[in-house]
């Protein structure tokens, strides 16, 4: 079961089949469509004890987790690969790689913020054998920080200046200046440590062409031993530190959809874990039961749903060929009375209570966690009488009278994108029809997930390039210290042709007061002048409207009542505990204890 502290609300399930028969099954089918009992109840029956199965909407690409081009290669990867340390639930430094956390008490951490000094486990080796070393930690970091490597994982690391090893088992990280987030490099999901000695030949353009990527080395307790398209099979790490753990394998299948994840844990009980099910509140009620095999859980962290607003016109050429270019500012959201205009239709008290319940609660907010960075009375407001005011201000009139307002003969229309997604396209549904009373042509597009999400430079798609007016997803800190996450908006990440539109604003937002605050808080050790600087930042986004923050997200994973041992942390994958996943000492999808898997029960 579920460890304490996650807001739990309890679900059904009924019985079992194979996961390896969940992608052709009923079950997993887009509309909904599900298997008979009878089948569920004999796949039950049929289970291997020793096998964790776990589902994910997206397909995982790669194992390197400094390649990943989304949250299921992460996810993936951190049952193999782990990081000197991590943040758990709440917000405690937990070592893995690390014999214990760096404090000026213990002289691992210098009292100027200009270096921290890690010391290593002595008994770890990775899965072949090889002992792990300081080594590691430095190549890992000569690794990301490559250009020709372009790794997802560099911005984490743009403050260190150097990483050195005093000795096998001592590492010194040392920054470019007195630092507040020493803790961010090498820890969490984007903190996981590579074996020098397999990737040693593949630290440049041929990074992605290195084996290790399918078939990791980790010193984590499960190693790949299979690698097909949608799916990765592990089997348990002899040599892994902390023992063997409990599963002698374990299956991972992507492309699953939110809904049909769900109950294949919840219902047919086919699967252990879903992950982030953005399923609509009432379609996840209607799976609960009298009698339950599974829970939900939710986990409020950093995840904020946001509308993005681009600066840039997304329809117009640079002379280089480039759209969405900073040079080339947005005919109308370059306005501030008219993204305010957008911002005031946006019904967050609808969306949050219709489409997400439980898992979601209306903000204004973009950094929400950890809560004490949230700007005290940001407020939003849902008012289309002061929206249309803002907009007559601006000079938008009907002046044909075909109900969408225009401007020097230039009408008012937006192009709104998400990736597919039935809560997404919902939420675009309640905006659009927001906008339009407002006199906003508005046209939606659904893009494919994986496009959508896409780091290859060659999908138009994705969300960096933002070929559109409006996009809407969700995305939060990957750490504690916010300072990564914040620095998302500043002048220089916008995504570009000249970066392979591989820095993360996207938006294509340029504020040099933001900037300066964000520099300020980059170096400030005292914390709370830090948390006042953060604060700023947050109040400016929003009074700017450089984004929308729309609903504050739960991580909402179904988890089989089979297990015991799971923890969650919004700070790093939901696999980071992995380690400690068991069955439960009672296992309730056995037929004697379970009514639910008799063939007859209704």
């Amino acid at each position: 079961m579920l460890k304490s502290g996650v807001r739990i609300a309890v679900t059904v399930a009924a019985s079992l089949s194979l996961l390896g028969a969940v992608a052709c099954s009923p079950a997993a089918m887009e509309d909904g469509s599900t298997g008979s009992e009878t089948e569920a109840s004999l796949a039950a029956a049929q289970r291997d004890p020793d096998t964790l199965r776990l589902l994910y909407g997206r397909s995982v690409i790669t194992l390197n987790p400094h390649l990943a081009t989304g949250y299921q290669d992460f996810e993936a990867a951190r049952l193999s690969y782990e990081p000197l340390a991590s943040y758990n639930q709440a917000g405690e430094l937990v070592p893995f790689l690390a014999a214990d956390i760096p404090t000026e008490a213990n002289g691992g951490l210098a009292e100027d913020g200009t270096s921290v000094i890690w010391t290593l486990r002595r008994d770890v080796t990775w899965a072949d054998g090889e002992p792990f070393t300081a080594e590691d930690v430095v190549f890992t970091f000569e690794f990301i920080r490559n250009p020709e490597v372009a790794a997802a994982t560099a911005q984490y690391y743009e403050t260190v200046e150097s990483v050195e090893a005093l000795d096998d088992h001592r590492v010194k990280i040392t920054f470019k200046a007195p630092t507040p987030a020493w803790s961010v490099p090498f820890t969490g999901q984007t903190g996981m440590i590579l074996p020098q000695h397999r990737y040693a030949d593949y630290n440049g353009l041929n990074a992605r062409e290195a084996p290790t990527n399918l078939q990791p080395v980790g010193t984590g307790p499960y190693q790949a031993i299979g690698f097909d398209p949608g799916t990765v099979i592990y089997t348990a790490n002899a040599n892994y530190w902390d023992g063997t753990p409990a599963f002698k394998r374990v299956e991972l299948q992507g492309g699953i959809a939110p809904y049909a994840a769900a109950r294949e844990v919840l219902q047919r009980g086919s699967a252990d874990f879903a992950h982030n099910l953005q399923v609509e509140a009432d379609a996840l009620a209607a799976l609960k039961t009298e009698v339950a095999l599974g829970q939900i859980s939710y986990l409020f962290g950093a995840q904020v749903e946001r509308i993005m607003v681009n600066f840039a016109n997304p329809f117009v050429r640079t002379e280089s060929g480039e759209r969405a270019s900073a040079q080339v500012p947005h005919p109308y959201f370059s306005d501030w009375r008219v993204r305010q205009a957008i911002n005031l239709a946006i019904d967050r008290d609808t969306i949050a209570e219709q489409l997400y319940g439980p898992a979601g609660q209306p903000t204004a907010q973009l950094l929400v966690a950890p809560a004490i960075y949230q700007t005290p009375d940001l407020a939003y407001e849902y008012n289309l009488v002061k929206a249309k005011l803002l907009l007559e201000q601006a000079g938008w009139v009907d002046t044909d009278g075909d109900s969408i307002r225009d401007r020097d003969g230039v009408p008012l229309e937006v192009l709104f994108q998400a990736s597919v997604n039935p809560v997404r396209q919902q939420t675009q549904a309640i905006v659009a029809e927001s906008l339009k009373q407002l006199g906003l042509d508005v046209q939606v597009s659904r893009v494919r997930v994986d496009e959508f999400f896409s780091a290859n430079p060659e999908d138009i798609n994705s969300l960096n390039h933002f070929y559109a007016d409006m996009q809407i997803y969700a995305i939060g800190n990957e750490s504690p210290d916010p300072s990564t996450y914040m620095g998302w908006w500043s002048c220089d990440k916008i995504a570009s042709q000249a970066n392979q539109w591989q820095k993360p604003n996207n938006a294509r937002y340029c504020n040099p007061e933001y900037d300066r605050l964000l520099d300020q808080a980059k170096t400030e050790l005292d914390p709370e002048k830090r948390t006042e600087l953060f604060q700023r930042m947050n109040r400016l986004l929003s009074t700017d409207v450089a984004v929308i923050p729309v609903v504050h997200r739960a991580m909402a994973n179904a988890v089989a009542d089979r297990l015991d041992g799971v923890d969650f942390t919004p700070w790093d994958a939901s696999t980071w505990a992995i380690k400690d996943w068991a069955p439960a000492t009672s296992d309730p999808t056995s037929e004697s204890e379970n009514p639910a898997s008799q063939p007859n029960q209704p």
